[in-house]
């Protein structure tokens, strides 16, 4: 592939709800450049960027892939990103490298909230944007209706440059806005000019006032000359179309069928002529040398430096750090500093991916896309930049994953395999995790949902030849006491020789604190318990604590009061004390009025308002306490309350449901509280053979 100047670059992002036609979009402009020799179909799992086994068996894209098409003297890096919630990591990752996006829009189902979330990613990175309406050649498709919704939402940026020319309800060409002038398809994306049929003149004029009102609001001078009643030429309509575009203030709206070739050489044309090229856009780091901000822009005559958004690593095709060069020209023998890793890199070959094809290349320019090959410990967010000029840059903004199953091998001898493949999945994929969470001696796998997590699973066996069973995470209980008691225990054994004895009087109350699993005293007078043996006193209390006596859950805010006892001169030792304080602990525990106390985390649910009411009288079935609800201005309630992490098992895919998809909560562990009798006796039940196992 030829080497790009950075004004001949569009780094272009598609985003939108799944199933709009994003990859089948990617495909038609992959085949109308050249790039395939055929066009492929989601549906047949041959496409260019949905290459991975699991995106051809579940026919769609769970990754962000590169399509790199060359139009005109342009190179469009296209970053093909799925569409569904679950890999919503992959679609922020992509924005946060694009300079504009193109949301597409299923005609046929119109604006849905994956064309709305698009619309949020765009405003986070203030992407300017494009929306494109596809399926077009389906015959009750209404392209007015889109267009519509699409003004309802927001307001007068959105600008149509076309309309859909229908004979006998057939899609058979489209009226350029811009030229004022019809186009009929002849075959697949060749078209002529036609003449404007009368039934669309009212829109016509309706969508043309809209953008001619946006072109005179560019300047004094066209606002002078459009109230003068001038038309605008199409070259001063396109040049200050381009303007309104890059700054936000125009959203053209484009439409056609992918699948049938229609409307996307246009598309590709509006690419190149409206949308900016990186040079346009502020890119700064910090210079770790001098601590002063670095403006890198995209201006090749800096400084190189580079950013890695995305890792893929595959067992087949080895590890590919994905980056976006900011400043400089990087060369395929150059050698960059990894600024987050504190390590030399020398590049041996630099690529461009099609899709899963990597095609090499000599050089990549500032504000292109790229690919290094096996990049050491690289990982994605890293900074690449020279010795000399130390520069870091933000890491890409993912969000949390908090949906947790609990994994197990299948196979006992895989657990060393499965800890390796995690470890290179998650360099791959930022929105999941594996924890050991060593305290409920469970290991938990961490997804943005079911769905994400299936998957992961699903290429864990595909990919690494490993299997592991899901289940339902334990929630970390405690116990501790409520009332107090006053116990005392004897250890006294005899068999010949040495025997054992140790003997304690003690007293149990609740310390106040749940933070920590016990406070330890002593008032003993008299020597009546030597002082060498408190130490193996307290020890035993050290180890009761671990598994209670109630569940076999560890004991927390509990305070032992060691104030007498005896002692055997020959006989005692710290074993015997150590064992006396255990049985101890037991008894005075049972005796004091224990309890369960339950993990509690605060919430925030963040929906749009009209599901509030629905949303609240779920989490009064899960036992939550509501705080407070807080407007967010956008339309939204951020809803923030207390709920059991018992009864938050499986809420992602509740809120989804209950919200068509729209909702997005977050969590963190706030404090223990006593759990409900029911809960407690179910629990108790539950646990009543580790509670022996432990006695044993």
């Amino acid at each position: 592939m030829d080497v790009f100047r950075t004004d001949r670059i569009r780094n272009v992002v598609l985003l939108g709800h799944s199933g709009s036609g994003k990859t089948s979009l990617t495909e038609a402009m992959a085949y109308l450049s050249g790039m395939t020799n055929r066009l492929g179909k989601v549906t047949d799992g041959n496409t260019v960027s949905d290459f991975d086994k699991e995106e051809i068996k579940r026919k769609c894209s769970i990754s962000t892939t590169l399509v790199p098409v060359v139009w005109g003297k342009n190179k469009i890096n296209v970053l093909d990103t799925p569409g569904m919630f679950d890999f919503v990591g992959e679609a922020q990752e992509a924005a946060s490298a694009a300079d504009a996006a193109v949301i597409v829009v299923s005609g046929k189902a119109g604006v849905q909230v994956g064309t709305q979330k698009a619309w949020e990613l765009c405003e986070k990175y203030n992407l300017p944007r494009m929306i494109f309406v596809t399926e077009m050649d389906q015959d009750d498709v209404s392209y007015r209706e889109v267009v519509e919704q699409l003004t309802e939402l927001y307001g007068k940026r959105i600008a149509p440059l076309h309309m859909p020319l229908r004979e006998n309800g057939k899609f058979v060409g489209y009226i350029n806005i811009v030229k004022n002038k019809g186009r009929r398809y002849i075959e697949k994306d060749k078209k002529e000019e036609c003449p404007i049929p009368d039934y669309s003149v009212e829109y016509l004029e309706k969508y043309r006032e809209t953008l001619m009102e946006s072109v005179a609001e560019t300047s004094e001078e066209f606002m002078d000359r459009y109230f003068g009643g001038e038309e605008f030429s199409v070259a001063e309509i396109s040049a200050a179309l381009a303007m309104n575009v890059g700054d936000g203030t125009i959203v053209p709206v484009c439409m056609g069928s992918p699948v049938n070739l229609q409307g996307v050489s246009n598309l590709l044309d509006d690419i190149c002529g409206y949308f900016p090229d990186p040079s346009t856009r502020p890119c700064a780091g910090i210079n770790l040398n001098t601590n002063e901000i670095f403006e890198a822009n995209y201006d090749f005559a800096k400084p190189k430096s580079a950013t890695i958004f995305k890792t893929i690593v595959d067992p087949f095709l080895g590890k590919y750090s994905m980056i976006k060069v900011c400043s400089g020209v990087i060369k395929s023998d150059d050698v960059l500093y990894n600024v987050d890793q504190e390590s030399e890199e020398k590049l041996s070959k630099l690529y461009v991916l099609e899709g899963s094809k990597p095609i090499e290349v000599p050089e990549l320019h500032a504000g292109d896309i790229g690919a290094i090959a096996k990049l050491g410990d690289a990982r994605t967010g890293d900074s690449l930049a020279t010795k000399n000029n130390q520069v870091r840059y933000g890491k890409p903004d993912v969000s949390t994953p908090y949906t947790a199953k609990r994994y197990k091998p299948k196979n006992k001898a895989d657990v060393d395999k499965i800890s390796q493949a995690f470890a290179k999945m998650m360099q791959e994929d930022l929105t999941m995790k594996a924890v050991n969470d060593s305290a409920n001696h469970q290991t938990l796998l961490y997804g943005m949902g079911d769905q994400h997590i299936d998957i992961i699973v699903s290429k864990l066996l595909e990919r690494y030849k490993v299997e592991v069973e899901l289940s339902r995470p334990k929630v970390a209980f405690r116990e501790t006491i409520r009332k107090n008691s006053d116990v005392e225990a004897k250890y006294k054994k005899q068999s010949g020789g040495h025997g054992q004895y140790g003997h304690v009087k003690m007293r149990f109350s609740a310390s106040g604190d749940l933070q920590k699993p016990y406070v330890f005293e002593q008032e003993v007078v008299g020597g009546a318990v030597p002082k060498n043996y408190f130490p193996a006193v307290e020890k035993g209390i050290q180890e009761a604590v671990q598994k209670g006596p109630l569940a076999a859950y560890p004991v927390v805010g509990v305070k032992a009061v060691l104030y007498d006892g005896s002692y055997h001169p020959v006989d005692s030792s710290e074993m015997a004390f150590k064992t006396a304080a255990i049985q101890a602990f037991k008894k005075g525990f049972m005796e004091a009025s224990p309890v369960l106390l339950e993990p509690i985390v605060s919430m925030k649910i963040t929906v749009d308002d009209k599901y509030t009411g629905d949303i609240m009288g779920d989490l009064n079935k899960r036992r939550g306490r509501v705080l407070g609800m807080n407007p967010d201005h956008k339309g939204h309630t951020i809803i923030e309350a207390d709920v059991p992490e018992l009864e938050i098992y499986g809420y992602g895919t509740t809120l989804r449901s209950m919200t068509g998809g729209s909702g997005d909560f977050s969590y963190e562990f706030a404090r223990y509280e006593q759990a409900p009798s029911d809960i407690q006796a179910k629990e108790i039940e539950a646990r009543a053979s580790k509670v022996e196992k432990a006695e044993e």
